[in-house]
């Protein structure tokens, strides 16, 4: 259930406004950003933390670059309201993936292209969008500092898309004080989804052993290949495994909706030695994305019951962690909600993100923590791009739902 207004109607207007007056700066920070290559590997964000620093600087608000790689810089500003009250992050990050093949893109990758109402270029959804739209927040937040108790921090980090070990990592193991009180990242989990939870990773190499001989002389099933291609198979229908979501986040879309089904890609395999000799030894590693409701011990049961079946078959785990939420009773959560519904005239949707983001990394140090931006697919891929009445609308909505969470804490 929704709170109690917090933030009157006066506030939500003159937030809207301060955006829109203000959609030319926003437009130009995603620009400068996506004009600014930070794809991972190797993930040099130097250059667009230069740039927000920069900006944030214009906004009279300081900030500072702390990191354990030369070329991934992390950057953090911190901003402090009228007394004393709760501690919220903005976290964003600063790398993108690669583009894949840049002749399957229609637009230039490092030019931000306005076309149809989209902003388009590589890591604007993923999430440069998102970053440019929590800095005018955070600009704007500091300007009405007296209204809202408590500090928030602002953090802008390198090495999410690989989740690495120099980005959200590295600030929290270096400063403890970034661990908080709640968390809104921007994430966007498509469509302004409000993403209370997201899917664990398993990750499992699946090994086949088998003698050693010449290939004439082969049986069914002797192989490593074939006893590892019947697994794979095996493996494969689990695909269509849906669960229940936890009751602490029982709202969560269900119909339709790859957030509740454990998925299951072998993304390499390997075997043999040459065309005329039986393989020896075969492997397989599998990529699982485990919905809440499950977990990685269920998953490894599964796997294991597979691999029983089959004589001289193993696996071995590479990664792997359970899948984590905030629930919606959350005020961090109400807070999100309340304000998408003010923005957006709707009710928020809540849904469960496919990927891992940073977020799981305050969630398992027992901090709520939301992902909502405006990524406006599922995944970042060719021609990424966001909405940009959705950019607007997501520098509103952190602006406001700050405002709802840290004046709730006075």
């Amino acid at each position: 259930m929704i709170p109690t207004q917090v933030v009157d109607d006066d506030l939500i207007r003159e937030v809207s406004q301060a955006v829109e007056e203000r959609r030319g700066e926003l437009l130009d920070l995603c620009r400068a950003l996506v004009e600014t290559p930070s794809a991972n590997p190797p993930g040099d964000t130097t250059g667009v933390a230069a740039i927000l620093g920069a900006y944030l600087a214009g906004q009279g608000i300081a900030s500072r670059t702390a990191g354990r790689s030369a070329i991934k810089p992390n950057l953090v500003a911190e901003i402090a309201g009228r007394g004393q009250g709760r501690h919220l992050i903005f976290n964003v990050h600063l790398d993108t993936l690669q583009p894949g093949n840049e002749s399957d893109w229609t637009v230039p990758i490092h030019r931000m292209t306005r076309r149809d109402g989209r902003l388009h270029g590589l890591g604007i959804g993923n999430m440069k969008g998102a970053v440019a739209a929590q800095a005018l927040a955070t600009a704007l937040l500091a300007r009405r500092f007296g209204d809202w108790s408590g500090r928030i921090s602002f953090t802008a980090v390198a090495d999410e898309t690989v989740f690495g070990p120099d980005g959200a990592a590295f600030l929290l193991e270096d400063d403890r004080s970034l661990i908080g009180d709640a968390v809104i990242c921007g994430e966007g989990p498509g469509r302004l989804g409000l993403a209370l939870a997201e899917k664990g990773v398993c990750w499992l190499e699946i090994e086949a052993r088998a003698p050693s001989r010449q290939g004439m002389l082969a049986r069914r099933g002797e192989s490593a290949i074939v006893r590892l291609a019947a697994v794979i198979g095996e493996l494969d229908a689990l695909n269509e495994l849906r669960v229940d979501p936890p009751a602490e986040i029982a709202s969560v879309a269900r119909d339709g909706d790859d957030g509740l089904r454990l998925s299951v890609n072998p993304g390499t395999i390997a075997g043999g030695y040459f065309v005329s000799q039986m393989a020896p030894k075969a492997s397989v590693a599998v990529d699982f994305r485990i919905p809440p409701g499950l977990t990685v011990e269920a998953v490894e049961a599964r796997v294991a019951a597979i691999v029983a079946r089959y004589p001289d078959m193993s696996f071995s785990r590479i990664k792997a962690w359970d899948p984590n939420w905030t629930g919606m009773a959350t005020p961090v959560a109400q807070a999100l909600a309340q304000a998408h519904g003010r923005i957006r005239g709707e009710t928020a949707r809540t849904v469960v993100r496919l990927p891992a983001s940073d977020a799981s990394r305050w969630r398992a140090l027992g901090v709520p923590a939301i992902c909502y931006g405006p990524q406006a697919d599922t995944v970042s891929g060719v021609d990424d791009h966001v909405l940009e009445q959705d950019l607007l609308d997501c520098a509103k909505i952190y602006t406001l739902a700050a405002l709802s969470f840290l004046r709730r804490s006075s």
